[in-house]
């Protein structure tokens, strides 16, 4: 291969064909579970990127005894846990608890035994393994007890921050096609050489799609590598590329600021239950999940799509019979204004 972005580091070819390219897609989060398994692995291996200053401070000696059940499955080499194949891509942290107490005990088993295990954790990650769940009510405390340190005080600032990323990528797949997103996206740890996505990662490999497609979405805490997500349950499934979404900028640095002006000023421009549904609409929702988020009735929901809809907040396309709401970059830099709001 001729010099590009890897540097000598090693890559895996995700090879695409025609039927792929239609069905690239582009998603607003991996998933709040992953979102913070991947910033206790940032604390734990002390990440300098200055972005997270603030919020690394801000967290000195608060994880300790909560985060072992996470940092066990965290070898110093090898392939880790992938958390969004056993608690989905949900935003919400008590399903995604619900998920990983749920799953299925193979998905569980093909997802640890690749794990290069501590001798200390070897009888626990068996006994995860073997569907024990007192080891399970362990793993979904430590995923508790870790978001609520290192995620819920940010979380809505870090989903609008998302959620613009994501408009960012559907504006260019809508102005130039899935090939220029793959071309733009996240040099120099990818590179597009159609009909082949390039991807710098610690292992060589070749990934076919097989028609399944590809799904992009940007990531916050998981810095300096692009990592594609397959799980391993369901073949049919397209594979997930986390890309990380931040940098050295204001925007980024302003993730971990209080505002809590914010809230209120977000409020009076839209109205509190109006300001909610564009908080909502940031991971993309239907009229009836919108209404059970905001506890109001699908009427009430549909009027307040309409409003936000009109003013340019969100756009409304057709899936089959139900709709779904999804924010405009409008939307998404008005939230991001608020950093205090959620």
């Amino acid at each position: 291969m001729d010099p590009g972005p890897t540097g000598g580091y090693r890559v895996k070819r995700v090879h695409f064909t025609a039927e792929d390219l239609a069905r690239t897609r582009v998603a607003t989060t991996i998933g709040v579970a992953a979102e913070t398994f991947d910033s206790v692995k940032l604390l734990r291996d002390r990440d300098r990127t200055p972005v997270f200053h603030a919020w690394r401070s801000s967290l000195r000696g608060r994880l300790g005894e909560p985060a072992k059940p996470l940092t066990a499955l965290m070898p110093a080499r090898g392939p880790m846990l992938d958390v969004t194949s056993i608690a989905g891509d949900t935003p919400c942290i008590e399903e995604a608890v619900e998920n990983v107490l749920a799953a299925p005990r193979e998905l569980m088993r093909v997802e640890l035994e690749a794990i290069t295990f501590q001798p200390a954790h070897r009888t626990w990650a068996a006994d995860l393994v073997d569907g024990d769940r007192e080891a399970r009510r362990q793993l979904a405390a430590a995923l508790r007890a870790c978001h609520r340190v290192t995620i819920a005080p940010h979380w809505a600032r870090v989903r609008s921050h998302l959620a613009g990323v994501r408009a960012g990528y559907a504006r260019t797949m809508a102005e130039g096609g899935v090939e220029r997103l793959l071309a733009t996206l996240c040099p120099p740890l990818v590179r597009w050489r159609s009909p082949v996505l390039q991807v710098s990662h610690p292992r060589d490999a070749d990934v076919h799609l097989r028609g399944r497609g590809l799904v992009i979405t940007p990531t916050l805490f998981s810095t300096g590598q692009v990592e594609l997500l397959q799980c391993p349950g369901d073949a049919g499934e397209p594979p997930v590329l986390a890309v990380p979404a931040v940098d050295a900028d204001a925007a980024g640095i302003g993730l971990w600021e209080d505002d809590e002006s914010g809230e209120r000023s977000l409020g009076e421009l839209l109205g509190r239950t109006r300001a909610a549904a564009l908080a909502v609409t940031a991971e993309g929702c239907g009229t009836t999940e919108l209404a059970r988020r905001l506890a109001i009735s699908p009427a009430a929901a549909s009027r307040h799509a309409t409003v936000l809809r009109n003013a340019g907040l969100i756009t409304t396309s057709r899936e089959g019979k139900a709709v779904r709401h999804t924010i405009t970059p409008l939307g998404a830099a008005l939230l991001r204004s608020r950093p205090g709001f959620g």
